[in-house]
């Protein structure tokens, strides 16, 4: 075992060079893991779900043991300071002006965007998604009875673009009501441009296409490029968008249950609000409220921190596979902290590509068959670990390839 992998210590305050061993937490993580593999050695750690095995940051941790030392934990809702935390946050690192007024509250994401299917659409409707796609999209549309239209992204010169005649044709089909829209997209890494921005809401505008935004990773995008937030496009983008963020992956909050989702159209958050409220919606977590105003307040050197650590394993993993396996193409990443990987060329199943990282290489990540038929023979892995500890799981990873490739 190397080095890197018997580093296994609690990590102190804002340390990216240890993990905090969550073996014993419930960590959905980490639960999946010893599900794929009972005997999992000691120091392994996976590399699938997006979440982070970093303590938590340290301002966020103190502010809340502060809080909690006379805080009531009954029915709570959103203070001015916690307002002031977020619309400061959309202003300060995006450009984004937003009023309180336009934001609804969401326990997550995941949760926001099945509440705007079924706000925007009825059983039988077609709701547009790019492939390959977040999983929890392909749920939404499919547990809510609609009907899922599939844009698949096209790949040309290892970089995965929109294919906008696709989608134009979509979305002129009057059945086809909303797109769920991923940016930075979660699987490929795409940061958007904001040209390729602008042609989506023509689209959508042309065609009465409301666009859900699922914006949680805009905070993380690498060092050298931007995040255009959809809505700020122009009015009519923001007309007919919306945006949904959370500081959860940025900040490793998705415990929190805290998302800040932006409707500036009357109408559309109208019926966003009557869709959640069948759903029994009252109000978020109350330590939620208070870590996102911590994290938007006093946790932005942290997260400089993060995306330089992210930045640096990303180029890690894309030289050393390009030494040990030139086979796998590794895309370049200018969003999320989420590595697609190509291993197409090997020639191996989806079944025997997992069989040989989870049993040869001990490496637990998402398998791309997660994310639709297109991810076949794909492969993404969560960067937000320590380096050592991505340095290893790659030699790991070279080591059992070295007997199948195709040489």
């Amino acid at each position: 075992m190397s080095t890197a992998e018997t580093n296994w210590a609690m990590s102190e305050a804002d340390d990216f060079s240890s993990i905090v061993d969550r073996s014993r937490s419930g960590s959905a993580k980490w639960l999946s893991m010893f599900e794929g593999k009972a005997d999992v050695p000691k120091g392994i750690v996976p590399f699938s779900v997006a979440d982070m095995d970093f303590a938590c940051v340290s301002e966020i941790a103190g502010g809340l043991r502060r809080y909690l030392e006379d805080a009531v934990l009954g029915y709570t809702l959103p203070t001015e300071e916690y307002w002031d935390s977020v619309v400061g946050w959309f202003s300060r690192r995006h450009s984004w002006e937003v009023s309180k007024d336009h934001i609804c509250l969401s326990p997550g994401v995941v949760r926001a965007v099945f509440t705007a299917v079924r706000a925007y659409a009825r059983p039988g409707d077609g709701i547009i998604v790019q492939t390959p796609g977040y999983y929890s999209f392909y749920r939404a549309v499919e547990l809510s009875e609609r009907v899922l239209v599939r844009n698949p992204l096209a790949e040309r010169g290892g970089r995965w673009r929109i294919d906008f005649d696709d989608l134009a044709a979509k979305a002129r089909d009057p059945q086809n009501k909303v797109l769920l829209f991923c940016s930075p997209h979660n699987s490929t890494g795409r940061a958007w441009e904001r040209w390729e921005l602008e042609r989506v809401a023509q689209i959508a505008v042309d065609n009465g296409l409301i666009v859900v935004s699922d914006e949680i990773h805009f905070d993380l995008v690498m060092p050298g490029h931007q995040h255009t937030v959809f809505s700020t496009l122009g009015p009519e983008a923001a007309d007919r968008s919306v945006v949904c963020t959370a500081p959860s992956k940025t900040f490793n909050l998705a415990g929190m249950a805290t998302s800040n989702i932006v409707i500036e159209n009357e109408q559309l958050r109208a019926a966003y609000t009557v869709a959640q409220e069948k759903s029994g919606f009252f109000s978020l977590n109350v330590l939620g409220y208070e870590a996102c105003r911590l994290a938007y307040t006093q946790g932005e050197s942290w997260l400089e921190g993060l995306i330089d650590l992210v930045s640096a394993n990303h180029g890690l993993v894309a030289k050393k596979l390009r030494e040990r396996i030139p086979e796998v193409r590794v895309f370049d990443l200018k969003g999320t902290y989420l590595q697609w990987m190509d291993f197409r060329s090997l020639g191996l199943g989806a079944a025997e590509l997992e069989r040989i990282n989870v049993e040869e290489a001990l490496v637990f990540f998402d398998e791309g068959t997660l994310f639709g038929p297109e991810g076949e023979g794909y492969e993404r892995m969560n960067l937000a670990s320590p380096i050592g500890v991505v340095e290893a799981a790659v030699e790991r990873l070279a080591d059992a390839y070295r007997g199948v490739r195709n040489l």
